[in-house]
C-alpha cells in the first residue's frame, strides 16, 4: 500500500495564534485515548479543555458561536497531543485527517452547531495544510463530561513505515 506524504504541521502558526500542544490529558471515565488498528488511529472524544484553555457551558445560552468555535479548537489541540504522542512524539507518520465528530453542548433551539465545528475544521487545515480537510459531523447534544461546551472525536490515518 502506498501512503501519501506526512503532514506538515505548522508550529509557527502555532505560536503566532498563542495556541499550545499540551501533555496528553488523563481520561475522564473508563476509556483509552486512543485505538490504533491497522493504520488508523480512533481517537476517544477530547473535551473542551487544552491546558489554561477551558471551555464550559451551553450554546444559545451562555456561550457564544465565537467562544465556541473556541472551545472546537481546544479541543482539537487536545485531540493533536494524542496523535503526536501515539506517533512518537512527532507529526510525520500522519497522512489524513479521515473525520472529525464534533458534539456541541447546546440548548435545542440552537442550528449553528456546523459553525462552531468550523473553529476545529479550520484550525486543523490551517496548522497541517489542505490535506488535512475531512468528512465532518457537528450535531448537538443536552449535556457534556463535565459541562463542558464541545467534544471532538477523530479518525486519522498515519504510514507506519515512518514510525
Amino acid at each position: 500500500m502506498v501512503y501519501a506524504v506526512g503532514m506538515e504541521f505548522n508550529y509557527e502558526l502555532l505560536e503566532q495564534k498563542g495556541l499550545k500542544l499540551y501533555p496528553v490529558p488523563k481520561p475522564v471515565g473508563s476509556y483509552v485515548q486512543c485505538v490504533r488498528t491497522g493504520n488508523c488511529l480512533h481517537l476517544s472524544g477530547g473535551i473542551s479543555v487544552n491546558g489554561e484553555d477551558a471551555y464550559y457551558g451551553k450554546l444559545g445560552k451562555d456561550v457564544t458561536v465565537e467562544v465556541g468555535q473556541k472551545a472546537a479548537a481546544a479541543s482539537i489541540l487536545n485531540r493533536l497531543a494524542v496523535i503526536r504522542e501515539e506517533l512518537g512524539g512527532s507529526f510525520d507518520a500522519l497522512t489524513k485527517i479521515v473525520a472529525v465528530n464534533g458534539f456541541v453542548n447546546s440548548v435545542p433551539e440552537f442550528t449553528d452547531q456546523a459553525k462552531v465545528i468550523n473553529g476545529a475544521s479550520d484550525l486543523l487545515v490551517e496548522l497541517l495544510g489542505p490535506a488535512a480537510a475531512h468528512s465532518r459531523s457537528a450535531v448537538s447534544v443536552a449535556s457534556l463530561p463535565l459541562g463542558v461546551a464541545v467534544e471532538i472525536n477523530m479518525i486519522v490515518e498515519f504510514d507506519p513505515a515512518k514510525l
